[in-house]
């Protein structure tokens, strides 16, 4: 299967989320990578695939098993690329038969993928590496996911012989800003079980996620002109400053944690003197670590307060994701037949905790247990992202095993 032809060709379109707008979805450019899919999805001959307004893509690949009960699968990845890194103007370099050797990327020449620092590509000597050029991110993330999903569907549908059931293609905009799932259609997707392909190392598959929420501080301090300011003038942004900067030095960081430890980390302050806004997010992978780490937000900015007698703060607490573990336990048989269809092909079928999220994440709570398997990408969301033709030709015909896994068991 010709994955990379594909890919080259999505990731010279610039599919940068938003997460300040509030559209849906978040940037129009989006809309640009799905209304080509939908082109190659109808050139193949996938006779209901249709962009809906929101963005999203749907297509079936039809049952070619005629057993009256296997399950339908779902296959899903998101069009969207980070806002931490721009996605315009993307230069995809495909490094051939690469030996080990630095990748400094021509663009900007500080830009150096080294073998010490990302130790996967110990895995990728003789491989074909694809890199950006040094000033854009790659958009692996998730473009690679997008590709393999393309290919396999090429594939079956090239293929009639081999059996399997119905097949759901989903692809959907604005992942990375936490709103993938927003306006999915669960009644039209219509399917049993799901895939997210959208995650990193070759052969691993992801069961369990961080649960999140996002907290957010609006505060209201005392302003004043500054010549007539003392023992009046209590500044917002001090006091947003002081709250940042009295969170623990040394734990509940993502600097700080790895495997299972969970983190409170600001990501914007916003405001003047007067009005002030710290936006958070929270992570851990159980419910009560979320509330622990809620609390303590609670009790630092208190403690903050204190030193700031006529100003208030009011904490408000947003779920975002819970943990798919907590779905994928009742329904062993997704991530048991992903296993299976791995170890068929030859991989070692690890599963693996992420320290983080995806859509599968709330597809699953929203009725479609959905775990994550790998597509190959790496280093994601920086200008040092990369992944292997190898790997992503090896997660398409995962894929089609997953397909077939399903129907022979059903």
């Amino acid at each position: 299967m010709n994955v990379l032809s594909r890919f080259l060709r999505y990731v010279r379109i610039d599919t940068q989320s938003d997460p300040h707008s509030d559209t849906f979805p978040s940037t129009e450019k989006q809309r640009d990578l799905s209304k080509l899919l939908l082109v190659e999805l109808q050139t193949l001959g996938v006779k209901d695939a249709h962009l809906d307004e929101y963005g999203y893509v749907y297509a079936t690949i039809p049952a070619t098993s005629t057993k009256p009960n296997v399950p339908v699968i779902c296959f899903c990845s998101h069009v969207d690329t980070s806002p931490d890194v721009t996605g315009l103007n993307v230069k995809p370099i495909v490094h051939e038969n690469w030996q080990g050797d630095d990748i400094i990327l021509p663009d900007d020449r500080a830009q150096v993928i080294r073998l010490s620092e990302h130790p996967d590509l110990a895995q990728q000597i003789g491989n074909d590496i694809v890199t950006a050029s040094g000033t854009t991110l790659l958009g692996a993330d998730n473009k690679a996911g997008v590709a393999e999903i393309m290919a396999a569907t090429e594939f079956l549908l090239q293929n009639p012989d081999i059996k399997h059931g119905p097949i759901r293609i989903l692809f959907t905009p604005d992942e990375e800003v936490g709103r993938g799932t927003q306006h999915v259609d669960m009644q039209k997707l219509a399917a049993d079980f799901g895939y997210t392909v959208d995650g990193e190392t070759l052969g691993t598959l992801e069961n369990e996620t961080f649960s999140a929420d996002a907290a957010q501080i609006r505060i209201q301090g005392v302003s004043t002109h500054p010549g007539f300011a003392k023992g009046k003038l209590e500044n917002a942004m001090k006091i947003a400053a002081g709250i940042v900067a009295a969170l623990p030095k040394d734990s509940v960081s993502p600097e700080t944690t790895e495997g299972k430890e969970g983190f409170i980390h600001p990501v914007e302050i916003q405001g003047g003197q007067d009005e002030a806004t710290v936006d958070f997010i929270l992570r851990d992978f159980t419910v009560v670590g979320l509330k622990q780490k809620a609390d303590l937000l609670r009790q630092i900015t208190q403690e903050v307060l204190q030193h700031f007698p006529n100003s208030r703060a009011d904490i408000q607490i947003t779920e975002q994701y819970r943990n798919m573990k907590e779905v994928l336990d009742k329904y062993p048989a997704v991530v048991d037949n992903a296993i299976e269809a791995m170890r068929r092909v030859g991989l070692p079928a690890e599963p693996r905790s992420i320290r983080g999220g995806t859509d599968g994440s709330r597809l699953s709570f929203m009725g479609l247990p959905c775990p994550n398997i790998f597509a190959g990408e790496h280093a994601f969301h920086s200008r040092l992202e990369w992944v292997s033709v190898q790997d992503m030709e090896k997660a398409a015909v995962v894929i089609v095993e997953i397909a077939k896994v399903w129907e022979e068991k059903s």
